[in-house]
């Protein structure tokens, strides 16, 4: 009833006031704010406002934008510090949809979900802007995925690629390494004509502060966009974020270039969505969540696409992460985002503690795009190493029942645990593709199994300076026959390789 009196109140209020003259508000729609509560303001009136219109509060200068139309009265998620709205403020339409700048200006730079500069580097030098919100590209308009993202993770690029266009979970638990991995394929872009965008939904501000610094390190800030939504930040900015990030991203694409977005994270996304949803009093459904929070993701990540030529021939691929409690991948949003995603890449936190780093389970890891997002060599030599390591996984596990163990199931063993240390890598430290075949070539065509597995780490990092120092040749014909022109490694490169290897092997570290 409160609200009913309320809305009775400034109706007759309005009617006493009313002067009959044409004014500045007759050309706009004007409301007042009935109430106010966690970032959410009620407001009567806005007869003609539309749905994402972005709406004025004059008397704070804030921005706000129109969520849920009802009959008697429009709910405003206010887009900044919400304790400046009072009640019975002035609220009035500004006719545009919201939209955040995008171009070439962002590059390099660290701004919020409204495009506003937080890094004290001046404002942004761009006048172009885009809806946050878009209808996803058609099939007509899209071309297979073809073009690898080489991530610089060799047990990402040999067993679960990523395409240009591609949308690839990467999903776990806490401290898992899910943001490590997305910062390793950030920095690998350097040169590679790839523009990354990457979005914090929720997190602290020294957190991302760090991401920018590494960044920044390693030469990365020169082809990113940070896009930041924090811990601290009211609800509608995180859930406005995605789609910002989204939007700078679709600019390149259409534009005919490739880029790279990176949501960090979309359960905090889900359940900033779920605060307003609650707040708004949309039906609660599982979990609390609104019945249409499968929507929320699958019209963000759809947009992710690899464009044919008739249309500019760019790509947006999305690298969603999900956090996951207790390894239950079956949970609600952990399971609605994995059917709207091409595939997953889950890190495991046992592996993670027992030192398998990156901590890749590669039985519940796939990529649907495959092989067609791989350099041929690269599929030459890591065609079997999925397979190695399950036969691996069953015999080890058979194997500690019995001490007895005949010569064959000890070599695939030892293979296995081989394979297994070469996957391990460090942090920030991505590898160039050429560098992965190599290494992986090694492993798979048993060449380390005469180095005892606490040396195998020794014995890649003296290889590959030995490689490049030696054999710049075989490097850069891999380089151009695998990369460049796409095609298989030649049986007679194969032999140059495995001599090489040989040669190594009589000063290499045992």
């Amino acid at each position: 009833m409160a609200i009913a009196d309320e809305i009775t109140r400034i109706i007759r209020e309005r009617i006493q006031n009313f002067e009959g003259a044409a004014t500045e508000s007759a050309m706009v729609s004007v409301g007042t704010v009935i109430s106010v509560a966690d970032g959410i303001a009620r407001v009567y009136g806005l007869g003609g406002v539309h749905y994402l219109e972005l709406v004025e509060f004059p008397r704070s200068g804030l921005m706000g934008m129109a969520f849920n139309l009802e009959e008697d009265s429009v709910a405003v998620p206010i887009l900044g510090d919400y304790t400046q709205i009072q009640e019975e403020d002035e609220v009035r339409t500004t006719g545009r949809i919201v939209a955040v700048p995008v171009g070439d200006a962002l590059i390099g730079r660290v701004v919020n979900p409204l495009g506003e500069p937080l890094d004290n580097a001046g404002p942004i030098a761009t006048t172009k802007t885009r809806p946050v919100e878009r209808v996803a590209p058609g099939v007509i308009t899209r071309e297979k995925v073809n073009t690898p993202v080489e991530t610089g993770l060799k047990a990402i690029d040999s067993m679960i690629p990523i395409g240009r266009g591609q949308r690839e979970l990467i999903i776990g638990d806490r401290q898992t390494g899910k943001t490590a991995t997305c910062v390793d394929t950030i920095i690998n872009q350097k040169g590679k004509n790839l523009i990354c965008i990457y979005v914090a939904v929720g997190q602290k501000n020294f957190q991302v502060a760090r991401i920018h610094d590494i960044l920044r390190d390693h030469g990365a800030m020169e082809h990113t966009i940070i896009v930041h939504a924090g811990a601290e930040d009211p609800a509608p900015l995180k859930y406005l974020a995605p789609y910002a990030g989204c939007a700078m991203g679709e600019e390149f694409m259409e534009g005919g270039r490739d880029a790279l977005v990176i949501y960090d994270d979309l359960t905090k996304h889900a359940d900033a969505y779920r605060n307003m949803s609650l707040i708004i009093r949309r039906p609660p459904g599982r979990e609390a969540y609104p019945g249409d929070v499968f929507y929320l993701h699958s019209r963000l990540l759809e947009r992710a696409a690899h464009l044919n030529a008739d249309y500019g021939g760019g790509s947006l691929t999305a690298l969603p992460i999900i956090e996951t409690k207790a390894n239950d991948v079956s949970a609600y949003i952990p399971t609605n985002v994995i059917s709207i995603t091409d595939g997953q890449i889950y890190l495991e936190s046992d592996l993670f503690n027992a030192g398998q780093r990156p901590a890749v389970n590669v039985g519940l890891s796939v990529s649907r795009v495959g092989g067609d997002a791989q350099f041929p060599g690269m599929r030459q030599v890591a065609g079997t190493l999925r397979l190695d390591l399950a036969q691996f996984r069953d015999l080890a596990a058979f194997a500690q029942f019995g001490s007895d163990l005949d010569a064959a199931t000890k070599r695939r063993i030892d293979l296995g645990q081989r394979e297994l240390e070469v996957l391990k890598q460090g942090q920030y430290a991505p590898m160039s593709v050429e560098h992965e075949i190599l290494i992986l070539y090694a492993a798979t065509k048993g060449h380390l199994n005469s180095v005892p597995v606490d040396k195998v780490g020794a014995w890649e990092a003296a290889f590959h300076p030995y490689m490049d120092a030696n054999h710049a040749d075989i490097i850069e014909a891999i380089h151009q026959t695998t990369v460049v022109d796409r095609k298989k490694l030649p049986d007679e490169l194969f032999a140059q390789i495995e001599a090489a290897i040989a040669e190594f092997q009589k000063t290499a570290p045992q």
